[in-house]
């Protein structure tokens, strides 16, 4: 393994103050609970309880399981502990145990949108736990255990799981299980082993290393290849000593009685025991390609830097997040939970933990998203020795592991729902993440029934590579890489990418049989506007806009995407020298805003500078055909910094005569103006105004001006809360979309997308 440069690591470490600041800042704490039905008036204070609140008791009197419909408990998770074993810091009382409970639940909602309450319990009897927990039941959909001492977890949950009907997971054992068994899969791949005689080694005999070594047998490891050893050595056949039965349950026949025996010619080690319990030679005594998972936190059994100078062909993970391949139970327990919820699950057995470890260790094969790499500094991780298991900040894990645990569950019987289409329940979580997702998904699903091949115009950049890669894997159509064979090959193989995948064809300009068509139609286009046919044969030859425009112009594909290199109007005049306007329109640009559940169409965002009544008038057409299309019935807002008339203005003018122009056409979508932002988006405003025209707030902002536009949007984006895609290309007679420069790959597969549903329409 090559050595570690410290420099290359996130920063994360924090002073003491820094995280007593944090927690008590603003609001102590890290919860707070928001209702999610209105309570603004009489009328919703009679829904939420007194008298209406009593037609969904009588419903669940009757069937219990309506409680997942008319409740909260569906999403509903409690997080317990009592503090015997908080992190590493050991048994601080339930009380001191809160800050640990509080940040479960924010991980759990941040994660997979599962919400959760945390609850301290201030007993260390096994028994007083147990009764607490069991009856509260009914208020949850499931248990997570945290922070109790063995062997007093392993009582705890195994009690909780045969008097409950819900799932009980102490994530101390399973959670740290999974990710080490997923890791463990890929180290195992890279090296060449097979899981049925590779010989492993588990330092440490607590929660997380009897449930490692139980997971491992559930999938297949052959239990004499596996040696526990504790604080006292090897746990063998015959031993007494500090024994316990569920030590005794995997006690092995052997002669070895040390640690240090145990790991001679060991294939792997799993450490959960304590900083320094492996020394240098043990690790020379291991066998070749050793995999080391040093997991004791905060402070490894040895660190990477420790093995690199001792050994150069060693696979490691530890628990830490500045080191690579960091076993982190956060890439588990909120998605496990999502998926043993949407189920209504009875319990999470051993065939839904391990479709979770095969869902984490296949992740870690697939290309990593820009969302990835924004996450960890610009490091685009790779499948290999230094990446083995996900990052927690990728954002396909709650695509990826809720739906296998979901479909395992169903498969074993103990699920109370089933799921018939995973594909579409694999989009909705995507949406709980991605406010662009749900609001894409339908666009997508469309795109899919009829898919299109679409050009990539500037398929030399690794970014374009990735998404058009990631455009033909979700079998959105087949990717057009234009440009250099040579370069887009080196590219590639640069990033890891394979191009020999379905959906991926190279477009090399330089020896297509379409040039001589291509220049002939852009010369009989530009004959008359200053062009010799030397510039049309320069234009196709060297500028992949021109090249792909008139691709997609002739029929040679269905639509074009480009824009990561040059800014957006540069862009812009190279595609309408090869493309009109659609017959009837005009040539827009609309950006789609996210903000808090909301989505408004924003127009002209890309186009027209100062535009004329006429043309603010057929903007809101092309807008508001836009918001129609994609599913959004418009409700057309002309915006000005007036309203109605006051204060009075040239450019308020401009837009009160727009709207007299809608009106003579007779438009089939609501719209009314001048009015300022307030008016237009908030209903309370709104109401000041009776005789506005528009029956709610508007989804669709017509801006008087290119800047106001412009500032807007990006203001929207840069401040937070918001998430805007666009400008989206509207008007023109075939689907091209520009993407800003230096977009990430899942923009660009976004605006392929929409170029591919426009070239369907």
């Amino acid at each position: 393994m090559p050595d570690i440069d410290k420099k290359d690591r996130p920063v994360t470490s924090v002073t003491d103050q820094e995280a007593l600041d944090f927690h008590a800042m603003g609001r102590p704490g890290k919860l707070e609970i928001n209702p999610t039905k209105p309570m603004a008036t009489q009328r919703d204070l009679s829904l939420a309880y007194s008298p209406g609140v009593a037609v969904p008791v009588k419903a669940i009197a009757a069937d219990p399981q309506t409680a997942y419909d008319y409740t909260a408990r569906g999403n509903m998770v409690a997080v317990i502990s009592n503090g015997t074993a908080i992190l590493g810091l050991g048994n601080l009382g339930a009380l001191a145990s809160k800050p640990v409970m509080e940040g479960k639940s924010v991980l759990f909602k941040r994660f997979a949108d599962v919400d959760s309450i945390d609850l301290e319990i201030d007993t260390e009897n096994v028994d007083e736990f147990i009764n607490c927990v069991r009856f509260l039941g009914p208020s949850f959909g499931g248990i997570n255990l945290e922070d109790i001492k063995a062997p007093d977890c392993f009582v705890i949950e195994s009690r909780l799981r045969e008097l409950m009907d819900i799932p009980v997971f102490h994530d101390d054992q399973h959670g740290t299980a999974i990710i080490a068994a997923a890791g463990l899969i890929n180290a195992l791949e890279l090296t060449g082993r097979d899981l049925k005689t590779t010989k492993l080694v588990c330092n440490g005999a607590g929660a997380a290393a009897i449930a490692c070594v139980e997971l491992i047998k559930a999938m297949g490891f052959a239990p004499d290849n596996i040696i526990l050893c504790d604080t006292k050595g090897v746990i063998y056949q015959g031993r007494t000593e500090g024994m316990n039965q569920w030590k005794s349950a995997h006690a092995a026949k052997t002669d070895a009685r040390t640690l240090e025996e145990a790991m001679k010619g060991a294939d792997v080690i799993f450490g959960l025991s304590q900083k320094g319990a492996f020394s240098a030679d043990m690790i020379r005594s291991m066998a070749d390609r050793p995999i080391i998972f040093a997991m004791a936190n905060p402070d490894p059994e040895i660190t990477p830097e420790e093995v690199a100078r001792i050994r150069d062909d060693a696979i490691m993970a530890t628990g830490r997040s500045d080191y690579p391949n960091q076993v982190n139970n956060v890439l588990g327990f909120p998605y496990i939970f999502r998926g043993a919820l949407d189920v209504r699950a009875s319990t999470i057995n051993d065939a839904m933990k391990i479709a979770a470890v095969k869902a984490l260790a296949n992740l870690a094969r697939e290309d990593v998203p820009d969302d990835v790499v924004a996450a960890y500094q610009g490091n685009r991780p790779r499948f290999g020795a230094q990446y083995i298991i996900p990052v927690p900040f990728d954002p396909r894990l709650i695509s990826a592991i809720p739906v296998a645990v979901a479909e395992a569950a169903i498969e074993t019987g103990v699920a109370r729902k089933v799921i018939t289409d995973m594909a579409g329940y694999a989009r909705e979580l995507s949406a709980r993440r991605d406010p662009i997702a749900s609001t894409l998904a339908s666009l997508y699903e469309r795109v899919r029934r009829r898919p299109k091949r679409i050009v990539f115009a500037e398929a030399e950049e690794e970014q374009v590579l990735r998404a058009a890669l990631s455009y033909a894997n979700q079998q959105l159509g087949t990717a057009l890489l234009l440009g250099r064979e040579d370069l887009i090959r080196a590219t590639a193989e640069r990033a890891g990418i394979d191009l020999n995948r379905p959906g991926l064809e190279i477009v090399n300009a330089r020896i297509s049989t379409r040039v001589d068509a291509y220049i002939d139609y852009l010369y009989a286009r530009l004959q008359r506007h200053g062009y010799l046919h030397r510039d049309a044969q320069r234009l196709i030859h060297n500028d992949r806009n021109h090249f792909a425009a008139t691709m997609v112009a002739l029929g040679d594909a269905d639509g074009m995407v480009t824009g990561i290199t040059r800014n957006y109007s540069t862009a812009l005049e190279d595609v309408r020298r090869c493309i009109d306007e659609k017959p009837g329109h005009r040539v827009i640009g609309v950006s789609l805003a996210l903000c808090r559940g909301r989505t408004v169409f924003v127009a002209d965002t890309a186009v027209h500078d100062m535009p004329t009544a006429e043309q603010l008038a057929d903007i809101a057409e092309e807008a508001a055909g836009l918001a129609r299309r994609m599913g959004y019935p418009p409700r057309v807002a002309m915006l000005a910094y007036s309203t109605f008339g006051h204060p009075s203005g040239e450019r308020s003018e401009r837009v009160r005569e727009a709207v007299k122009i809608l009106d003579k056409r007779r438009v089939d979508f609501e719209f009314d103006g001048e009015m300022a932002a307030d008016v237009a988006l908030n209903r309370k405003v709104m109401e000041q105004y009776p005789f506005c025209r528009l029956s709610g707030p508007a989804n669709v902002l017509v801006m008087p001006a290119f800047h106001s536009a412009s500032i807007s949007t990006k203001m929207l984006q840069e401040l937070g809360g918001s998430t805007v895609i666009g400008p989206i290309l509207v008007g023109l007679d075939k689907a091209v979309q520009i993407t800003s420069m230096g977009a990430k790959d899942s923009d660009i597969v976004n605006m392929a997308a929409i170029a591919a549903y426009g070239a369907g329409s």
